[in-house]
C-alpha cells in the first residue's frame, strides 16, 4: 500500500478514536474523575506502554535539539491542549466542543503563513471567514438548551486547546519525518507525566474512580478510562506522528472534521446532548470553511 495512503488511513482512525473519546471523557468527568486526575491517568498509562514497547524495538538516537522540540511539543500538544480539553468538556457539551475543534485546519493555515511561509488565496480566506462564522454562531446565538454548566467558558477553553494543538502540528512536522512514532511518544508522555503528576496527585483520593471504594458500577468507570488510555491516548497519539511522516500538517489537521461527526452521533445517541437547529448550521459553516482552506483552487 502507498505510504501516503497509510498516512491517510492512520489519521482517519486517530480522529474516529478521538471523536469517540469526547463523550467518554464527558462521562468520566461527570461521574468518576477530575480534569487533572483524568490527565494524570492518561499520562501514566501512556508512558508505561510506550516505554515498554520501545524496550523491544531498536534504540533510536535522538539529537539534542530534536529532543527539545519533542519535549516542548509534548507539553503543548498533550499536557496543555488535553488539559484544556478536559476543562472545556467540564463546562460545555461534547457537540459544541467538537464543532470548535473543526476550526483546526483554519487555524493551522493561519499559523503556517508566518511560521512555514505558506501563502493564502481568496478561496482559503473565504474558508477562514466561514469557519469563524460557524464558531461565532455557537457563541453568540442563544442556546435552546442548557447543555453545559457554562458554555461560554467551555468554548473559551476549547479555543485555547485548539490553538495549542495547531502549534503542536506545525512544530513537530520535521521531527515526525525523522523519528519513529514510538520514539517520539515515549518522550512526549515522559515529560507529560512529570509535568502533570505533581498537580494531580492530591486529587486522586477525592475521585469516585480512585477514592470511592469498589461498587457494582465502578467497572463502567474503569472501562471508560481504559478506552481513553489505550485508544484515545496510546493509539491516537501513535497514529498522528506516523501520519505526519507522509502528509502535510494542514492535511493532517483537516481530518479533525471527523471528530464532531462521530462525537455528535454518540453524544446524542446516549443522551449527553440533543439536536437543535444551531448545531447543523454551525457544522455546515465550519466544515465548508475547513474544506475550502485545505482545497486547491
Amino acid at each position: 500500500m502507498d505510504k501516503r495512503v497509510n498516512g491517510h488511513v492512520a489519521i482517519i482512525v486517530a480522529n474516529v478514536i478521538f471523536g469517540l473519546g469526547v463523550p467518554v471523557t464527558k462521562y468520566l468527568l461527570e461521574d468518576w474523575v477530575t480534569p487533572m486526575t483524568y490527565m494524570a491517568t492518561r499520562c501514566i498509562g501512556a508512558v508505561l506502554i510506550f516505554w515498554a514497547i520501545a524496550a523491544f524495538l531498536p534504540k533510536e538516537k535522538v539529537e539534542r535539539k530534536d529532543l527539545m522540540v519533542i519535549l516542548l511539543a509534548g507539553l503543548l500538544g498533550f499536557v496543555v491542549s488535553q488539559t484544556l480539553t478536559a476543562w472545556a468538556l467540564n463546562y460545555t457539551s461534547p457537540v459544541y466542543y467538537s464543532l470548535i475543534a473543526t476550526l483546526t485546519p483554519i487555524v493551522t493555515m493561519l499559523l503556517a503563513i508566518p511560521f512555514l511561509h505558506e501563502g493564502t488565496t481568496p478561496v482559503k480566506t473565504l474558508g477562514v471567514f466561514l469557519g469563524i462564522g460557524g464558531a461565532a454562531l455557537m457563541v453568540f446565538v442563544k442556546w435552546q438548551t442548557d447543555a453545559g454548566s457554562n458554555d461560554l467558558l467551555g468554548i473559551f477553553f476549547a479555543l485555547l486547546s485548539l490553538l495549542t494543538w495547531c502549534i503542536y502540528l506545525i512544530i513537530t512536522r520535521k521531527v515526525s519525518a525523522k523519528y519513529s512514532a514510538v520514539t517520539q511518544m515515549k518522550w512526549v508522555f515522559l515529560i507529560s507525566t512529570i509535568a502533570v503528576l505533581p498537580f494531580a496527585w492530591h486529587e486522586f483520593p477525592q475521585t469516585a474512580l480512585y477514592g470511592g471504594g469498589w461498587s457494582a458500577d465502578i467497572w463502567a468507570g474503569i472501562a471508560g478510562m481504559a478506552f481513553i488510555v489505550i485508544f484515545a491516548t496510546v493509539l491516537g497519539y501513535f497514529f498522528i506522528p506516523y501520519a505526519m511522516k507522509f502528509l502535510r500538517a494542514t492535511t493532517v489537521s483537516v481530518y479533525t472534521n471527523l471528530q464532531p461527526i462521530v462525537a455528535s452521533l454518540v453524544a446524542i445517541a446516549i443522551g449527553q446532548d440533543i439536536l437543535t437547529w444551531d448545531k447543523p448550521v454551525a457544522a455546515v459553516l465550519v466544515l465548508l470553511g475547513a474544506w475550502l482552506v485545505t482545497s486547491k483552487e
